[in-house]
Parts: structure tokens; C-alpha cells; sequence
């Protein structure tokens, strides 16, 4: 269900690596989470994100909440798709649903995240 070669954290964004660009977006279990999204706050291109700190909001039928920098960097595209249609996000969280594009200012800061099989590990204490 969830990508492999991608990396996790703790508030349920993904992050995929390539080189020292990365795509983020929010899981799947969170899109569940949320219910139904109607939407999304996205940031502008060229805003410098920090570790762990809010970028935007998400917006659902059951709550607002905030989407993480799972690593800092510099917003290089923002998914405009979203804005006229955020439901991507609860129909396809790992690929089409994307919120934004970044360049990787210090990859040391992957080391904090989960890989799949932690992240699976993660999703099985929240259910006890």
C-alpha cells in the first residue's frame, strides 16, 4: 500500500528522494484520517522550508490540519491541481496527490525519518 523507496514521519507526510530534489505529500493513513478533503493552502514557490515546521493546511470535512516540512529546503512547484480538485489527495495520496516539489537543503535531516517497515511498525502502535 505504501511506496517503498519513500520516507515517513511521525505526522504522516511521505517524502521520495531524487538526487537532492523531493516530492512530499501526506499518507494515506492520514488522508483517511482527515475524511474527505475539500482543501488545500499550498506555499508559494520559492519559500524556504524548515525541518518539522508547517508549510500549509489541509482542510477536510472532520478537521483542519497542518502538513510538515519533513525536510528543509526550498519550494521549486506546488501540485495547482489541488486547488481545483483536492480530493486527489484522499484518491491517490502517494502519487497524483503531491503537495510540493523541494530542493533538499540538508539531507542529514533524512535521518530522522522512518523508512516503510518503521513507518508500518509506527501505524500498528497507533492501533493498540
Amino acid at each position: 500500500m505504501y511506496p517503498e523507496d519513500y520516507y515517513y514521519t511521525k505526522d504522516h507526510e511521505w517524502i521520495k528522494i531524487e538526487g537532492n530534489k523531493a516530492t512530499v505529500g501526506v499518507t494515506d493513513f492520514a488522508q483517511k484520517q482527515m475524511g474527505d478533503v475539500v482543501y488545500v493552502e499550498l506555499p508559494e514557490i520559492g519559500t524556504k522550508l524548515k525541518f518539522h515546521k508547517s508549510f500549509g493546511v489541509i482542510e477536510s470535512v472532520k478537521a483542519v490540519s497542518d502538513v510538515y516540512a519533513p525536510v528543509s529546503g526550498e519550494v521549486t512547484e506546488v501540485n495547482e491541481d489541488l486547488n481545483d480538485a483536492p480530493e486527489i489527495l484522499n484518491e491517490d495520496p502517494h502519487k497524483k496527490g503531491w503537495v510540493i516539489k523541494l530542493n533538499i537543503e540538508d539531507k542529514a535531516e533524512l535521518e530522522e525519518l522512518m523508512s516503510l517497515s518503521d513507518y508500518e511498525k509506527f501505524l500498528e502502535g497507533l492501533e493498540d
